[in-house]
C-alpha cells in the first residue's frame, strides 16, 4: 500500500483562498458587465507596459523583482485600489483611475482565475484515516462502553465526609457534606465542633472534569497527611500517607481527555502536627497552577476511562484542520503500539469489562460474547457472520488460553482499516454509516448506544432525524469540548504560560494573570454558544466579561462580589466581545508594545477568512532604528510603506491600529508618547464597499453584521467537525449553509445541527 493514500489537499486550501473573490467579483464585477471584455483588453495593454517586467507577461513572476505568481486573493476592487495607491512600485501615480480599473480587471480574469482552474480538483468526500484526536477519543470510548455509564451531576463539588478518628469507620463519621472546593485550613481547630482537633480524617470522592486535553499535574499541599487517587482505585497518583522529610507540597501528572469526567478520590488524616490544613490544586494543561475549582468538581460514582499514552505524530493541518490524509511508517507504528497497549489493558480489566469471573462455568462464552461487541463497537455496525468467523469465531478455536484469544482478537480489530478508517463502504450512506458521521463530527469518536440503536430501527434516514441526534449530543461534555478546541483555533489562541510581559513595563502581569485570563476567555465563550440563542453575533459585541477578584483589581474594574469569576459589565464605547478581549490583546501583542500587525492577521485570517501570503522580504523588529518618539501606528505604517508590503498591509494595518486603545497586557488607554490613540481605520469589502470605522467597538459593530464574516466562519466551523472540504457537500453547501445561519438569527448550536444535517445525509463521491 503506498504511504501517500490520498490526493492533494489544494482544493481545501483553496476553499477560503479565492471563494470569496471569485463569488462576489467575478459574477458581479466581471462577469455581467458586456464592456469588461473590452476593458480586459485594455488592461491587457496596459499591465504589458507596466506591469509585466516585474510580474512577468503572464503573471508567473519575476526573480529578481517580484517572484511570486499573481493569484487569486483579493476582491478586484481592493486589486483596483491597490493598484490605483501603490503601482508601479517605481511610479506608483502612472496607473491610477480608469487605468488601474482596467489592469484589475485583466488580472482578475487572466490570472487570478487561471490559478484557480489549474490548481483546484473537483472536491469530493474522501477516505481518511482517523486523525490522532479521534483516534484516542474513540479508544476511550470503545472500552468505556463496557464500563458501565455514570450520569453526571449537575451539582458541582466533592462529596465530603468528615470523621472523628484516624480512619474512616462509618461509626465514627459525624458530617457529611458537598463540598465546593478543597481548600481548608483549619490551624489548631477542626472542621466541627463535634471533631476533636487532636485527631481526625477526612474523604472526598466524586470526579474531577477536564476541559482540554493533556497532561495535569495534581497537587495536594498539606502539613498533615494525605493521598490522592485519580482515574481508578488502582491509580494512586500522590502517597503522602507516610510522612518523610518537611515536604508540605507533593504532586502527580496525569494525561487525561477533555469534555470528560474521571473518577477522583482524596483522603488525609490529621494526628500529631500542631496545625491542620489541606489544598487540592491542579496545573491544567498551559495554565497556571489553582485550587481545583468548583466548576470541575462534581459528586456521584464514575467509572475510569482508558486513557491511550502511546505517542502519535501530528496530523497534516496545512489545510486549516487536521486531516487524516497520509498513512506514514510512523502513524502505523503508532497504532499498532496503542493497539497492544489497548489490549493489554483490557485483558487487565477483562472481570470488569466482560463482567466474567475467572471461575465461571461459562466463561469461554461471555468472552467469546464479549469480544463479538467488542469488534461491532469498533467497527461502528453489526458484524457479518463471515466477519464473526474471521475476526473472533477462530481466534478462540485455535487458542486454548481465554486471556489470549481476547488480546488477539483486540488486536485484529483495532488495526484493522474498518477501525482505523473513515467511510469504508458504499456511495450511499446506511444508517449506521450516518450514526458515524454524527459521532465523529460532534464528538471526533464512536457512536453511542442511541446512534445505534437509531441506526438498527432505521430512524436515521431522514434531516429532521439526524437533527434531533444533534441536537441531543450537543448536551454532552464531548461536544462542548470539541466546539471549544475549535473556537480557541478560530481565535489562534495560545497557551497561557507563553504570554509573557516585560515585568517593568506590565507590574503585575504573570502567569497566574495569564491563566485566569484564559479562564476568563473560556467562560465568555461558553456562556454565549452555550446560551438560548447562542448568537455567534456576540461573540464580536458582547458587553461584559467575566473576572475574579485579581483580574478586576489589574485591569481596574469593579471587583466582583464572591469568590472565583463573575459577570463584570465593561466599557461598551471601547470593549466588544472577543475583539477586544484583554487575553487576545496580549496574546496577538509583543514583549514591550502593541502589535497592530499581528492583530490585524489575527482578524483578516480568522474573522473574514481571508488569505495573507508570507511576508516578501524580512522586516527589522519596531523597535530598532525608529524615533523613539513615534507611536506605534506610526512605526507600523512607515515600516509597511513599501509597494511589497502595501498589498497584504493596506488590509491588515487598518484592522490593527483600530484596536490601539488596548495596550500589549489588553488594558484601556487613551494616548501614547502623550499622543491620543487614533483608532480610525477602513476596509473595502468583497462586494467593494468601503467601511469606516474608528476604535474596536465600531470595527466589531461592522464585522458582526458582515456577510463575508458569516460564510468564513460557516465554511471554518464545517471544516473543522466535518474534516472535509465543504464543496465536496454540492456546490451551493456553503451558500445554503451561510443562508440557513442567517435563518436561524446566527444560531452556532443550530449551525451546528444544520453542518450535520448537509454532512451525515450526503453521498459519498470520492476521487
Amino acid at each position: 500500500m503506498s504511504r501517500e493514500l490520498f490526493g492533494p489537499l489544494r482544493a481545501l486550501i483553496l476553499v477560503l483562498a479565492a471563494a470569496w473573490s471569485m463569488a462576489a467579483s467575478l459574477c458581479t464585477a466581471v462577469g455581467a458587465d458586456p464592456s469588461v471584455s473590452e476593458s480586459v483588453a485594455s488592461g491587457e495593454a496596459i499591465y504589458q507596459s507596466q506591469c509585466a517586467r516585474c510580474h512577468g507577461a503572464n503573471g508567473e513572476g519575476v526573480a529578481d523583482e517580484y517572484p511570486t505568481p499573481l493569484q487569486g486573493e483579493h476582491s478586484l476592487e481592493e486589486l483596483r485600489q491597490i493598484i490605483h495607491d501603490s503601482m508601479p512600485a517605481d511610479d506608483p501615480e502612472a496607473c491610477t483611475g480608469d487605468d488601474a480599473r482596467r489592469v484589475a480587471e485583466f488580472i482578475h480574469q487572466t490570472f487570478y482565475a487561471r490559478g484557480e482552474k489549474a490548481d483546484a480538483p473537483a472536491a469530493r468526500i474522501e477516505l481518511v484515516r482517523l486523525t490522532v484526536r479521534q483516534y484516542l477519543n474513540a479508544a476511550t470510548d470503545l472500552v468505556a462502553s463496557f464500563g458501565g455509564e455514570a450520569t453526571i451531576s449537575d451539582q458541582r463539588g466533592l462529596e465530603g465526609k468528615y470523621f472523628n478518628a484516624r480512619g474512616f469507620n462509618r461509626d465514627r463519621r459525624v458530617l457529611e457534606r458537598i463540598d465546593p472546593q478543597v481548600a481548608f485550613h483549619f490551624g489548631e481547630g477542626s472542621p466541627d465542633a463535634a471533631i476533636g482537633p487532636e485527631e481526625f480524617s477526612m474523604q472526598w470522592r466524586g470526579g474531577v472534569i477536564a476541559e482540554e486535553t493533556g497532561d495535569y499535574e495534581f497537587c495536594v499541599k498539606t502539613d498533615n497527611a494525605a493521598r490522592l487517587w485519580v482515574n481508578g482505585d488502582d491509580k494512586l497518583l500522590i502517597d503522602a500517607w507516610v510522612r518523610s522529610g518537611d515536604a508540605t507540597e507533593h504532586r502527580g501528572t496525569i494525561r487525561l481527555l477533555g469534555g470528560r469526567v474521571y473518577p477522583i478520590r482524596l483522603e488525609y488524616f490529621k494526628s500529631k502536627e500542631p496545625t491542620a490544613s489541606i489544598e487540592l490544586c491542579w496545573r491544567p494543561p498551559h495554565r497556571a497552577e489553582e485550587v481545583i475549582p468548583q466548576r470541575n468538581l462534581t459528586p456521584g460514582w464514575y467509572p475510569p476511562l482508558l486513557v491511550v499514552e502511546t505517542s502519535f505524530p501530528p496530523d497534516d493541518s496545512s489545510a486549516g484542520y487536521e486531516r487524516g490524509t497520509a498513512v506514514s511508517a510512523e502513524w502505523e507504528q503508532a497504532t499498532t503500539h496503542a493497539a497492544l497497549e489497548i489490549a493489554d489493558k483490557v485483558v487487565e480489566n477483562l472481570e470488569r469489562l466482560a463482567q466474567c469471573k475467572a471461575d465461571d462455568a461459562d466463561r469461554p462464552q461471555k468472552l467469546k460474547a464479549f469480544c463479538h461487541r467488542f469488534a461491532e463497537r469498533a467497527f461502528r455496525r453489526p458484524l457479518t457472520d463471515e466477519q464473526k468467523r474471521f475476526f473472533v469465531d477462530s481466534r478462540f478455536e485455535s487458542q486454548q488460553e481465554l486471556d489470549v484469544a481476547v488480546k488477539t482478537v483486540v488486536l485484529l480489530t483495532l488495526t484493522s482499516p474498518r477501525f482505523l478508517y473513515l467511510g469504508i463502504g458504499g456511495s450511499e450512506p446506511d444508517g449506521y454509516e450516518v450514526a458515524t458521521r454524527l459521532s465523529f463530527g460532534l464528538w471526533d469518536s464512536l457512536p453511542d448506544d442511541a446512534l445505534l440503536r437509531a441506526a438498527a430501527e432505521g430512524k436515521l434516514r431522514t434531516a429532521d432525524e439526524v437533527s434531533a441526534q444533534a441536537e441531543r449530543m450537543l448536551s454532552t461534555g464531548r461536544a462542548k469540548a470539541k466546539l471549544r478546541a475549535f473556537l480557541h483555533q478560530w481565535l489562534k489562541v495560545r497557551p497561557a504560560d507563553e504570554i509573557t510581559k516585560d515585568r517593568e513595563l506590565y507590574p503585575g502581569f504573570d502567569e497566574t494573570v495569564a491563566s485566569d485570563l484564559r479562564t476568563s476567555l473560556d467562560l465568555l465563550l461558553d456562556s454565549i454558544v452555550w446560551s438560548d440563542p447562542s448568537d455567534f453575533r456576540q461573540l464580536l459585541l458582547a458587553d461584559y466579561g467575566f473576572f475574579n477578584e485579581r483580574l478586576a483589581k489589574f485591569y481596574q474594574l469593579s471587583a466582583p462580589q464572591g469568590d472565583g469569576f463573575h459577570r463584570v459589565a465593561l466599557d461598551r464605547a471601547r470593549q466588544a466581545g472577543i475583539m477586544t478581549h484583554p487575553y487576545l490583546m496580549a496574546d496577538h501583542a509583543y514583549y514591550k508594545s502593541t502589535s497592530p500587525i499581528h492583530r490585524g492577521v489575527f482578524i483578516v485570517r480568522s474573522v473574514l477568512g481571508r488569505p495573507l501570503r508570507p511576508p516578501p522580504v524580512a522586516v527589522a523588529p519596531l523597535d530598532e532604528g525608529f524615533d523613539p518618539n513615534m507611536t506605534t501606528r506610526e512605526r507600523v505604517a512607515f515600516q509597511t510603506r513599501p509597494a511589497a508590503c502595501q498589498t497584504c498591509h493596506d488590509l491588515i494595518n487598518p484592522f490593527g491600529f483600530s484596536l490601539e486603545h488596548f495596550d500589549a497586557v489588553g488594558r484601556i488607554r487613551t494616548e501614547e508618547k502623550s499622543q491620543p490613540i487614533d483608532a480610525s481605520g477602513a476596509y473595502t469589502t468583497g462586494s467593494g464597499e468601503l467601511m469606516r470605522f474608528n476604535g474596536g467597538r465600531e470595527l466589531a459593530e461592522i464585522l458582526a453584521l458582515s456577510g463575508e464574516v458569516h460564510a468564513s466562519f460557516v465554511a471554518q466551523l464545517f471544516h473543522y467537525t466535518v474534516k472535509q472540504p465543504i464543496h465536496a457537500y454540492g456546490p451551493s453547501a456553503w451558500q445554503d449553509l451561510t443562508a440557513a445561519f442567517a435563518a436561524n438569527d446566527y444560531s452556532v448550536r443550530r449551525l451546528l445541527v444544520e453542518i450535520m444535517r448537509t454532512s451525515a445525509l450526503a453521498t459519498s463521491q470520492r476521487l
